[in-house]
């Protein structure tokens, strides 16, 4: 039976009430239209995945987290919501084990400890993929992958163009020490880069036009551009950019090592999803506004 979280599973997250009003604050409120740019589709078309028979399993046992909305968050409610929990839902259904599904939250830094020992049977909270957890455990096809993107202002640096041709030359802050610092510095190299401290004095310089542009992560990104707190100052610009070297496989769900037939058959929900445009139905409810 489907098990939704309550409130009272949500003694112990502390902060998640700090994170959903950031989230929710951040959701776009400006009456833009939304976006028509279709999620990237991650399996071949012409791939066909087994669906293993999971007719003699007594239940499935998803474990997330309720600190990384848009992904996984405590609505109003108290009950769990988000990109993750939805795509729980379709993976069942499409496996005709709804009945068998479960789905439990839990500080983010006990995921690891609680899949080992099988407290769950799956992970899915946007744990990124490492060669070390890789020697632990098992990981499904990805799902989404999260962009790198460019955010200009509107008001204090006109630019000419509509590529990354046109910031050449120009100041572009990121992030010091991050991954998108390096491909910053990989991809881009005529741009003048300026780093800065910490995402917040990235954007606050952004929006003072102390910079041109920025580069970051485009998830954050585009919920920022469409907050209240950006004014209107700004707007996504160019991309998006894809990288695994720098960015990672992208999203996916991690399992046991041993459960190589589930981790087929959420391979199979995964591309069936993928392919029938479930999937992207899903990532239009919770970004209405594109990462691409």
């Amino acid at each position: 039976m489907w098990k939704p979280l309550t409130s009272l599973d949500l003694k112990g997250f502390c902060n998640f009430s700090a994170i959903l009003a950031a989230f929710l604050c951040a959701a776009p409120v400006f009456g833009q239209e939304p976006s028509t740019s279709n999620l990237p589709i991650l399996f071949d078309s012409r791939e066909r995945l087994p669906k293993p028979d999971l007719s003699s399993l007594v239940r499935l046992r998803f474990l997330t987290s309720v600190d990384f909305p848009p992904f996984n968050f405590a609505d109003q409610s108290g009950k769990l919501a988000g990109f993750h929990v939805d795509l729980v839902r379709e993976i069942c259904d499409e496996l005709a084990i709804a009945e068998k599904c479960q789905i439990q939250a839990m500080p983010f830094g006990d995921l690891q400890d609680a899949l080992a020992a099988s407290q769950g049977d799956a992970v899915i909270a946007g744990i990124a993929v490492t060669p070390g957890l890789r020697e632990r455990f098992a990981f499904s096809r990805p799902f989404l992958q999260l962009p790198a993107r460019f955010a200009r202002n509107l008001k204090t640096a006109p630019i000419k163009g509509a590529t990354v041709a046109s910031l050449a030359g120009r100041s572009v802050g990121v992030v010091r020490s991050t991954a998108h610092e390096a491909m910053l510095a990989a991809f881009f190299p005529a741009i003048k880069p300026v780093a800065f401290d910490s995402k917040d004095a990235l954007l606050a310089a952004l929006k003072e036009g102390k910079v041109d542009a920025v580069f970051a992560d485009g998830l954050q990104l585009s919920f920022w551009v469409s907050s209240p707190a950006a004014e209107k100052c700004c707007a996504l610009f160019d991309g998006p950019y894809l990288s695994q070297q720098f960015l990672g496989e992208g999203m996916t769900i991690m399992l046991r090592q041993q459960d190589a037939e589930l981790t087929a058959a959420i391979n199979h929900a995964l591309a069936t999803l993928s392919r029938n445009g479930r999937l992207q139905e899903i990532y239009l409810r919770y970004f209405p506004h594109g990462l691409y």
